[in-house]
């Protein structure tokens, strides 16, 4: 045990080590609160005084989140050395995050987002107080998590930090090497003359090279070997990257460099975010210093990325998923374009569903009053394209790549290596397969509200044409009502004219109108059948036990990757423990390859399998879809016809009341009704007959009349666009 006057700590409890100090988890005395105590040994005492007071200086002058605090400078009881008493964060660093096996492959996109936001806050704040790091790594951004159960990074170690303007140099060289500017990294590592002094911007450098890890899981420059093994080509490859590569890697002794403009296909990042972050990385790996982006690029172009909020979408007929990064003050139109830039499905043919409904965006609408969508709950985009959308599907590399080969002979480092790497493999596995499993199911939900639209869209348009029907009802019986009417007026009062002709054009209607309606029963046919099905796959979904299977033989991979960690630090196996370790290398080959056969046999087939089918039922919807918007349109111009045969008919009512001035009103009880000449005593009596005989009757079946044509005009309205109404809910 060791102490100061107010803390305590074993030497046993340590959480890390440099060249010149060893951090300990500690507590205080009094309180027992955790902290995290730096204890220097006598090398570093060996460095000028100003060197060694520098490290507490800056500490003290800093005071940010994303930054570790100094709560005091003590020193040891026996030895006198200088102890620096820091906030203590629980949860390892970034680089112990990036040892994780789960992070083979990279951080998940939710904590690499969490990453960039409290290192850009860090570094703001030291060059708002004029300091550069001059160390940044993984290994020195601290990790805990908040009371919300989110993670917090905080920059730490500044051993190696000191003031320095925008405009001014340093000579003097500090650094891990995998991170270090091409230029330190020539004079600290390659032990070369001092020939250029050193920016402000040999940190961003360091923070691209930290940025690029956190993402991909990898080192982005690695000559055949690595880094530590081949410095010469390392230096070749950082020195001699073309403008806008992000990285470069030997795989054969001697052989070519392969440039890298992209993020791998491995990383776990979207194609919405990659576009944002790659260039940034761009222009800060970027060796020359005259070239390279400066801090206030830097914080614009990271600031503009964390700003942006994020829409989630689902391509239906390419089975693709997007994430669409945008500004919330952005408007539809904007966020169409960026939808566009992904899909290439362009702005006027794309149409939205979210949870079941028609999701119709404002072009004005701003993008802070758009849904909120998730990965398992997007906006479900459909092409209203007549040319087919190519199926694009989930996009990944073979998982078998990533597998390690097992050689029998034991090598504890070498087998805690692999087993390392077998367990990040299968890791990645798992997400592919849940991946899959997704799309499957977004497949089955998205083409599930699709048909239900359909059906509502059936169901409206039938009942379309039973108002339709109903007009045509009603102007046939004031046709034959008004032919009576015009045979009973009075000689010179005129002819029936155009009474025949709304006959034809009415008959002609009316066999339009049954076409229509035969049609949509057989369409309504054809969707339930499609739906009927899609009801059974996403039952098989649900039952689908492939991804429990693998996430059993991860968990068995994990032991046996944690045994294989304890045997690491032995010198040497006994005769049991070896046998138990080969016992074990064979049980993780064979758990790999069980995990393999899993993915392929199981969760890619039956991920083909609905893909080829939902491709087929996205073409007969579609071509339902196509058909019931020309239906509609033709009911639309049938209930134009009707209304233009009704407004003839109304108007030649018109006329003959207004021609003749009838006077059909009913007589006022007292004084007793002036008696009507002969004529238009028969006239009256004639339509009292036919039920038209008094001004308020006729005026009732006008009104009728008028009441469709409203109830029409409505349907009219709703039908322009093909879907307006909500689906039946998905069961």
């Amino acid at each position: 045990m060791q102490s100061t006057p107010n803390y305590l700590w074993s030497t046993e409890d340590l959480l890390g080590q440099g060249a010149t100090a060893s951090v300990y988890k500690a507590r205080n005395k009094k309180s027992g609160e955790l902290v995290a105590v730096k204890v220097f040994n006598n090398a570093s005492y060996l460095r000028p005084q100003e060197v060694q007071m520098r490290e507490f200086e800056m500490l003290r002058k800093l005071n940010h989140k994303n930054i570790v605090k100094l709560f005091a400078v003590e020193e040891t009881g026996s030895s006198k050395q200088k102890v620096l008493v820091m906030e203590y964060c629980s949860s390892g660093s970034l680089l112990s995050v990036l040892e994780d096996p789960a992070n083979a492959f990279g951080l998940a996109e939710s904590e690499f987002l969490i990453v960039l936001q409290c290192v850009v806050a860090g570094m703001n704040h030291l060059r708002e107080n004029g300091v550069v790091h001059r160390d940044i790594k993984p290994g020195n951004i601290m990790r805990l998590v908040g009371e919300d159960g989110q993670s917090i990074y905080k920059l730490t170690d500044f051993g190696a930090a000191r003031e320095l303007e925008d405009d001014e140099k340093f000579v003097s060289v500090y650094g891990t090497e995998e991170y270090l500017h091409p230029d330190v990294y020539e004079r600290a590592v390659l032990r070369k003359p001092p020939q250029k002094a050193f920016g402000v911007t040999v940190d961003l450098w360091s923070i691209g090279v930290t940025f690029y890890h956190a993402a991909t899981g990898s080192l982005p420059f690695v000559p055949f070997g690595g880094p530590r093994r081949n410095k010469e080509i390392m230096y070749k490859i950082t020195t001699g990257k073309p403008p806008g590569a992000i990285a470069g890697i030997q795989r054969q002794e001697n052989g070519n460099i392969e440039w890298s403009y992209e993020l791998p296909i491995t990383c776990r990042l979207s194609a919405g975010l990659k576009d944002q972050l790659i260039p940034i990385l761009a222009n800060i790996l970027e060796v020359d210093q005259e070239k390279c982006w400066g801090f206030d690029q830097f914080f614009a172009g990271t600031n503009d990325i964390l700003h942006r909020m994020v829409v989630d979408v689902f391509s239906l007929q390419q089975a693709s998923s997007h994430r669409i990064y945008i500004h919330s003050y952005n408007t539809t139109t904007k966020f169409l374009d960026a939808v566009f830039k992904q899909t290439n499905i362009v702005p006027h043919h794309q149409e939205y569903f979210f949870e079941g409904h028609l999701y119709e965006l404002d072009p004005n609408l701003q993008a802070h009053n758009f849904c909120k969508t998730t990965e398992s709950s997007p906006l479900t985009l459909l092409s209203t394209s007549e040319q087919p959308e190519d199926v694009v599907g989930v996009r990944y590399r073979d998982p078998a790549l990533e597998f390690p080969k097992l050689v029998p002979r034991v090598d504890v480092v070498a087998d805690c290596s692999a087993a390392k790497s077998a367990v990040g493999a299968a890791h990645q596995t798992l997400r592919l397969g849940q991946r899959l499993r997704r799309g499957r199911e977004l497949l089955a939900r998205g083409l599930h509200w699709l048909i239900g639209n359909l059906r509502t869209e059936c169901s409206r348009i039938l009942e379309q044409r039973r108002g339709a029907h109903s007009l045509l009802a009603c102007l046939q019986l004031t046709q034959g009502k008004a032919r009576l009417l015009y045979e009973a007026a009075p000689a010179g009062s005129g002819g029936p004219a155009g009474v025949d002709v709304l006959r034809t054009r009415l008959q002609r209607v009316d066999e339009e109108l049954s076409q229509c309606s035969h049609s949509i029963f057989d369409f309504q046919g054809a969707l339930d059948g499609i739906l009927a099905e899609l009801v059974k796959d996403r039952q098989q979904v649900h039952e689908d036990k492939s991804i429990q299977q693998i996430e059993c033989c991860l968990e068995k991979m994990q032991v046996i990757y944690k045994q294989f960690k304890k045997a690491r630090t032995c010198l040497r196996l006994g005769y049991n423990e070896e046998q138990i370790h080969k016992l074990d290398k064979l049980n993780l080959g064979n758990l790999a390859r069980r995990v393999l056969s899993i993915f392929q046999n199981d969760c890619v087939q039956q991920y083909q399998e609905a893909l080829a089918l939902h491709s087929s039922r996205m073409r007969k919807v579609c071509e339902i879809k196509r058909h019931l918007k020309r239906l509609s349109n033709r009911i639309s111009s049938c209930s134009v016809e009707m209304m233009e045969c009704q407004d003839c008919l109304q108007g030649a009512l018109d006329r003959l009341l207004q021609t003749e001035k009838w006077d059909l009103a009913p007589a006022p009880p007292v004084p007793p009704p002036v008696p009507l000449s002969q004529a238009r005593q028969e006239m009256a009596l004639r339509m009292q007959e036919l039920g038209l005989g008094l001004p308020c009757r006729m005026q009732e079946l006008l009104e009728q009349m008028r009441s469709v044509t409203c109830d029409l005009q409505l349907n009219n309205s709703i039908i322009e666009r093909l879907g307006g109404a909500a689906p039946t809910p998905p069961v």
